[in-house]
């Protein structure tokens, strides 16, 4: 079975993340601090395609060979720099995303109103 076949591993994406790095030295270079300010930069870098589009411009963006490409490019950076901080700090991304979504479920039950504030 190829790599494009195989059902994708939170763990194996780390690991060779993990890899690409060290093979070249810049494990001096990601800090905990450093790979959490490029995972904000990627994330605006995501957010900057989006910026002045309207809401029916912004649904349509994926149907757009050149923006969708974009949009997949800046978002495996996110989730690259998000599993390396995880890896630097010892956290599950998985599991953590299971427990925020238990805490979710209890704190916001179904018809109750979202609070405005967004917490």
């Amino acid at each position: 079975m190829s790599d494009q076949e195989r059902p994708l591993d939170v763990a194996e994406l780390q690991r060779r993340l993990l890899d690409f790095a060290v093979a070249r030295d810049w494990g001096p270079y990601h800090t905990p601090k450093n790979l959490v300010a490029a995972l904000s930069v990627e994330a605006s870098e995501l957010l900057e395609i989006f910026q002045w589009l309207t809401p029916e411009q912004a649904a349509a963006v994926m149907r757009e060979p050149e923006r969708a490409h974009r949009v997949e490019d800046e978002v495996a950076d996110v989730l690259a720099y998000l599993l390396q901080f995880c890896t630097a700090v010892g956290v599950d991304p998985l599991a953590a995303l299971a427990a925020k979504i238990e805490r979710n479920e209890l704190r916001f039950p179904v018809g109750r109103t979202p609070p405005l504030d967004g917490v």
